[in-house]
């Protein structure tokens, strides 16, 4: 199984039920062909990079879910069929989600080898009183 991120937009007008409609839709694409959603975030309305369809706006939904490669094939075919999706990308994240774990291992090996840094040595605080030509501080007293 590997990890896939698939971020699609609704139009805008859709309705707040026909946007959870194709959420479900997806979701059980995804586990009617073994896959398992991780992770649905619902980020809202937002302002497209360009025009879409006519449309200056959409609503755009990240799912996160693992699958084969099978099912990821089949959800995107459900999505370019749903006349209320905008547009979709789908994006393999397991690798990069290997490189940082790796990179982070690592970082780590190197931190262990080197030598932890002096502790620092607190300054002692200079008083008025020591400085020649500065007038005594003044001190209230309870």
């Amino acid at each position: 199984m590997r990890i896939y991120e698939e971020l699609f937009i609704v139009k805008p007008d859709a309705p707040e039920e026909e946007v959870d409609q194709v959420i479900e839709q997806v979701r059980q694409a995804i586990t009617s062909q073994g896959g398992t959603v991780d992770k649905v975030e619902k980020w809202g309305v937002r302002k497209l990079a360009y025009r879409v369809q006519k449309h200056h706006e959409g609503y755009y939904v990240l799912l996160q879910f693992s699958a084969s490669p099978q099912t990821v094939k089949e959800t995107e075919r459900r999505l370019r069929v749903l006349d209320s999706v905008l547009k979709f990308l789908t994006v393999r994240i397991d690798e990069k989600l290997k490189r940082v774990e790796k990179r982070k291992k690592r970082r780590e090996k190197q931190a262990a080898r080197r030598p932890a840094p002096p502790a620092p040595v607190p300054e002692a605080p200079v008083e008025a009183a020591m400085i020649p030509g500065m007038p005594e501080a003044e001190v209230e007293k309870d």
